[in-house]
């Protein structure tokens, strides 16, 4: 149901590729009167009438943010897969850093809706698994480490916020794998490889969600009021063996084992992925989410179905390919 209030909204983690698209879709909203952008580094692209402040959430200066500035709506989309950086810190970020926002969010008599980015992860992988999770499903094999363990973590603070302000409305996100302009992370490394390792003996069932979906979803999440938990992806299901030959990628199969050594080289290197044992999980038992909640509760359907959303990444990833070897002759010569 469209809410009539105007709202002074804070997006966290607005440096990032999520955080300054949502940003910006919402500034053109006229009934929002004030967006404020939040991280710990300035922005790389222009946010329009966005006001940015440098704070990190992990400290008490957000909620002197939040207090000061009357803030109505939070959009929480600061959590991180670690990729870039120590696991620790990312760790830090997610959870603690959750932690603090909810609790000025909790203190703050102005808070009226809370919209999470969580993520598909919190199903894990398994040989057990569903054919397909709803949002009442839990985890056959729950998380224990990594990216996954951290969105299992920050949605039960979430629930924890929800049972003491009964008042808020809260909505959580879980979001397939994104693809698209700006996503960086170890799913589209892992699919930009020069020759891409599969798991030798699976061909694992996957999804994926195209960005302007998923900023689509969560502008609508922001401006209407639509509580509860909600999965999030494009129509559709790709097996990996199909995605790859689609988008003329070389693959190779590999023995798990050797995959996970791999792993440990591409955390030493850069520009590599790190095959954490998820992404490694993903790659052999694949997830795929039953959407329905979302649709009927939005009447609405993604622009882009898995299979588009992924077209799309390899069009751009094959572009990227031949600008770089362009490059390079253009180097020699």
């Amino acid at each position: 149901m469209p809410s009539t209030a105007a709202r002074v909204v804070l997006v966290t983690g607005v440096s990032r590729f999520l955080g300054a698209r949502v940003a910006n879709t919402l500034q053109a909203d006229p009934g929002i009167e004030r967006v404020i952008g939040v991280d710990t580094v300035p922005p790389s692209t222009p946010l329009g009438r966005t006001e940015f402040v440098r704070v990190d959430i992990r400290t008490p200066g957000i909620a002197k943010v939040i207090s000061s500035a009357g803030v109505d709506t939070v959009v929480h989309l600061n959590l991180v897969t670690g990729q870039a950086g120590p696991r620790a810190k990312a760790k830090e970020l997610n959870v603690i850093g959750t932690m603090q926002l909810l609790a000025a969010c909790q203190r703050s008599p102005d808070m009226r809706k809370l919209v999470v980015r969580s993520s598909a992860a919190v199903y894990g992988s398994s040989p057990r698994d569903p054919a397909v999770f709803t949002e009442e499903d839990e985890a056959v094999e729950a998380p224990a480490h990594g990216f996954a363990k951290d969105t299992a973590e920050v949605e039960g603070y979430v629930r924890g916020l929800t049972r003491r302000r009964s008042d808020l409305t809260v909505s959580v996100l879980r979001f397939a794998n994104f693809l698209g302009p700006g996503v960086d992370s170890p799913v589209t490394r892992y699919l930009a490889m020069p020759v891409v390792p599969t798991v030798l003996g699976f061909d694992p069932r996957l999804q994926f969600l195209h960005t302007d979906d998923g900023v689509e979803v969560l502008r609508r999440m922001t401006v209407e009021d639509h509580p509860g938990r909600f999965n999030v992806a494009g129509d559709g299901v790709l097996l990996l063996s199909q995605a790859l030959r689609r988008a003329g990628r070389p693959h190779v199969p590999v023995p798990a084992q050797s995959i996970a050594a791999l792993g440990g080289f591409g955390r030493r290197v850069g520009g590599m992925p790190a095959f954490s044992p998820e992404l490694l999980r993903w790659l052999m038992y694949g997830r795929v989410l039953d959407t329905g909640r979302l649709a009927a509760e939005l009447s609405w359907r993604p622009k882009y179905g898995s299979e588009e959303a992924f077209a799309d990444q390899a069009a751009r990833q094959g572009r990227g390919v031949l600008l770089d070897r362009l490059a390079s002759v253009i180097g020699r010569g």
